[in-house]
């Protein structure tokens, strides 16, 4: 998920005479402006005043959205401009508050001294007794050292608290967990490693959050190795559940067998990677990918996929087409097969647009704008922590995915990702496959 847009809210006063709505919509969208959410904040006796979201790539596109509403005229009015991004992260996003009121010296002493002793002693006696007593049977902890923070890069754990603080908030809404942020001032993989495994004792899971790659693999896999609890990198694997859920509804509007088809991707980092596995998990025969990096090259084919010189040799024998590059325009028109499925999920610009690769002959196409990993995690570590699962393994990663696109509607590439019943039915797969083992 890569994020370079700004969003800004424009309070804008109309003459209350019809068309100048529209005349300002086109004024921003010829701009390049895209419009949310439109409120209507006060209607007066000749006039309305709106609060429009509009989201730009800069500032300097802001301004020529502001000058072109400016020049409106006609007693259309720019009254202010404001950042609601900002003003949303003033304090930050969570908390934590008790599950119970302490007023008094009786509630005092049964949350607290002296009545705590007996529950530390009876955890002690019974360690298992911990998933009864005490938070950590439904905390999991969301562990970043900052060396890839959406698409910004390596910034710092402690500037990628507001994304942690972004994920604790959705596991809280959508899947009833509490997720704790952890921010780790280290890169060093065997730092990392050793810090995760003495603080896993108070959580029953680990959600790595943007950690670069290549020493996410090792990171990864070496805590699944040691730790007893589910772990998983979303960067990998939650990209490629949805992923997996995007393109199972893609080749449905397409009329592919998704399992029959040959599944190309271009860019081998650890989302790319985690796609390439989660195809071949799902029973996907061919999976083939390509990257500027040897180093990621004999990392597919370790795990068996099959690796290609070009992008050019990837479009001409591939169905299915995924890229996640992060370059704009890297996929030519020209380069497009009649009939491919092409998701160009790179963010905020795709390697092709959409309507291009239609253009040239694709059945289906779409960007990434829709293909959150919102709609994964939540529902995966919820399945999980209910089912005491040790792992996530692929098996119920595959079951995530398919649970998200029998959620799909028809000609959709993924459902709306705040939808509760979406994270209800993904819980439910894992779940489900999880206590299947």
């Amino acid at each position: 998920m890569i994020t370079k847009h700004m969003i800004r809210t424009l309070m804008i006063e109309t003459p209350t005479i019809p068309g100048n709505l529209g005349k300002v919509a086109t004024a921003i969208g010829l701009m390049g402006g895209d419009i949310g959410e439109v409120e209507t904040v006060k209607v007066g006796p000749n006039y309305t005043m709106r609060n429009m979201t509009v989201q730009v790539e800069n500032e300097e596109q802001l301004q020529e959205v502001i000058q072109a509403i400016e020049a409106l005229g006609e007693g259309i009015r720019l009254h202010t401009v404001s950042d609601e991004v900002l003003s949303a992260h003033e304090g930050g996003k969570i908390q934590m508050k008790s599950k119970m009121p302490i007023r008094t010296l009786a509630e005092l002493g049964r949350v607290y001294t002296p009545g705590v002793a007996d529950v530390c002693r009876l955890i002690e006696n019974e360690p298992e007794k911990a998933s009864i007593y005490t938070t950590i049977s439904n905390s999991v902890a969301i562990v970043t050292d900052g060396t890839a923070i959406l698409g910004l890069g390596n910034i710092g754990s402690v500037a990628g608290m507001p994304v942690m603080e972004g994920k604790a908030a959705l596991f809280d809404q959508l899947a009833g967990i509490s997720g704790i942020p952890i921010l780790l001032d280290t890169s060093d993989p065997e730092e990392i490693i050793r810090t995760v495994k003495h603080i896993s004792p108070g959580f029953s899971g680990i959600l790595l959050e943007d950690i670069g790659s290549p020493h996410c693999f090792d990171i990864e896999d070496r805590l699944k190795e040691d730790l007893n609890i589910p772990v998983m990198h979303d960067d990998q694997h939650g990209t490629a559940v949805v992923t997996l859920a995007a393109a199972i509804s893609a080749c449905k509007s397409a009329g592919l067998d998704l399992k029959e088809a040959k599944v190309g991707q271009i860019g081998l980092g650890a989302a790319g990677v985690a796609i390439c596995r989660m195809f071949m998990a799902y029973g996907v025969k061919a999976v083939c990918g390509t990257d500027k990096s040897e180093e990621a090259m004999d990392r597919l084919a370790q795990y068996g996929g099959q690796p290609l010189e070009s992008i050019k040799e990837l479009m001409d024998t591939c169905d299915i087409v995924i890229s996640t590059t992060g370059v704009p325009g890297l996929i030519k028109k020209e380069y497009v097969k009649q009939g491919q499925v092409i998701l160009a999920l790179s963010n905020p610009k795709p390697e092709i647009e959409p309507e291009e690769a239609l253009e040239a002959g694709a059945a289906y196409a779409a960007d990434g704008r829709s293909v959150n990993n919102v709609l994964g995690f939540p529902g995966i570590f919820r399945g999980a922590l209910n089912a005491k699962s040790k792992v996530i393994d692929h098996e119920m990663l595959v079951a995530a995915a398919e649970a998200i696109a029998s959620c799909t509607k028809h000609g959709d590439l993924v459902p709306q990702p705040l939808d509760p019943k979406v994270h209800q039915a993904v819980a439910a797969a894992v779940e489900r496959t999880a206590r299947g083992k």
